[in-house]
């Protein structure tokens, strides 16, 4: 093993980027306004009038099956004088159904599921003269994305990249939500994602998933092959406490496929697990600098959840532990940043895909004009030190 000195590794994202608020509201113009980010399943949006309200940063979103199937997406406010149709006083998810159309809990301004005008009562404004504001909505693998502003025009299978090819097996349009955990990780977005994106901690922070899947701690997570999975101990073929379960593999699967783990992150927000039998889905929603609101769906296949005896929780309670696991040493991270002495960390060789998520973000800020002084602290006009 050759011998390195700090000055030889890649520097991350210096201070500044994981705790001050001033570059937080940088970051979500650049990265979650122009690009398309996940908010859910289409699962939960069944229904004609099905809908889900969330925040993502300080913007307040609704998403809402209308009476034609289609989903439609609005900012969460009433064209009237501004409040929300669906409130959300803690910026947590919120899930119902409306019953004929979107009536404003102020001064009761109604519109039809599509968004147009219905009534404003004790006045006349022609109905569908106005409509709420859109925004882009589309789907992909059963999972519900939205663009703020579609600046770039682009269309969410281009967004999603070679990543959607590679998991082209997995029947993820059919799979349905079997349960749920909702987190609040106090800790920045990015540093989230970049422990995602490593298994160098995994033999340190992960002992439990180490004897399941026994790769993630050789040579710190080193050389693991994502693209075609990683393999599970012998007579392993899934996460949980045990790396079996009674439940079926899903249909057309690999043989490989069948006993590997693959993992795919698709950004800025969406982090997608996948066993032969069952899919973890985190939906990562930056907060502050300092927090994060962090949801995982349990994803199963239909023929498993209609069994009577159909019982994710084997998985649940695997993936809760090593979840827990992740947030804590997260958490650790951002405390530990905020001592006067850290300027920057670095990314080892085996941290090949953090510093990815490094350059996408950088990128993004450019793209909005917005980057010359972070830029300038870490890389040069190449894009290296």
């Amino acid at each position: 093993m050759a011998t390195r000195t700090l000055d030889t590794l890649e520097k991350t994202l210096p201070r500044d980027s994981y705790l001050d608020g001033a570059v937080f509201q940088r970051e979500l113009a650049a990265v979650f306004q122009p690009g398309w980010i996940c908010v859910g399943r289409t699962d939960r949006l069944s229904e004609p009038g099905d809908y889900q309200a969330l925040r993502v940063g300080d913007q307040s979103l609704l998403i809402v099956r209308d009476d034609s199937n289609m989903l439609r997406g609005f900012y969460n406010v009433c064209r009237h004088r501004g409040a929300e149709l669906i409130p959300l006083p803690d910026t947590h998810i919120q899930l119902g159904q409306f019953d004929r159309g979107i009536t404003c809990p102020y001064h009761a301004w109604s519109y039809r599921l599509d968004g147009t005008l219905r009534g404003t009562p004790h006045m006349n404004i022609e109905p569908g003269a106005t409509a709420l504001h859109d925004i882009s909505v589309a789907d992909w693998g059963g999972f519900v994305f939205v663009c703020l502003d579609n600046r770039r025009g682009e269309p969410l299978i281009d967004a999603l990249g070679a990543a959607a090819q590679r998991l082209n097996n997995y029947p993820l349009s059919d799979l349905r939500i079997g349960h749920s955990i909702d987190y609040r990780v106090n800790a920045n977005w990015k540093v989230i994602l970049e422990n995602y994106n490593e298994c160098y901690h995994c033999g340190p922070v992960h002992p439990e998933l180490c004897k399941v899947v026994p790769a993630f701690r050789q040579g710190g997570g080193n050389e693991l092959n994502w693209d075609d999975g990683v393999p599970h101990r012998e007579g392993a073929n899934t996460f949980t406490a045990t790396g079996t379960t009674t439940r079926a593999p899903f249909p057309g699967l690999t043989e490989t496929e069948k006993t590997h783990h693959k993992g795919e992150l698709f950004y800025p927000n969406l982090m997608v697990s996948l066993a032969m039998d069952h899919v973890a889905a985190f939906y990562v929603w930056p907060e502050s600098a300092s927090k994060t609101h962090i949801r995982c769906d349990f994803l199963f296949h239909p023929n498993e959840l209609d069994k009577p005896d159909f019982d994710p929780m084997d998985a649940v309670v695997f993936w809760d532990l090593v979840n827990q696991q992740d947030w804590a040493i997260c958490e650790s991270v951002q405390r530990g940043m905020q001592n006067r002495v850290f300027k920057h960390g670095y990314y080892a060789p085996m941290e090949d895909y953090s510093l990815d998520l490094r350059r996408y973000v950088l990128d993004c800020l450019k793209e909005a004009e917005q980057t010359p002084d972070i830029a300038r602290d870490i890389i040069g006009t190449d894009g290296n030190e």
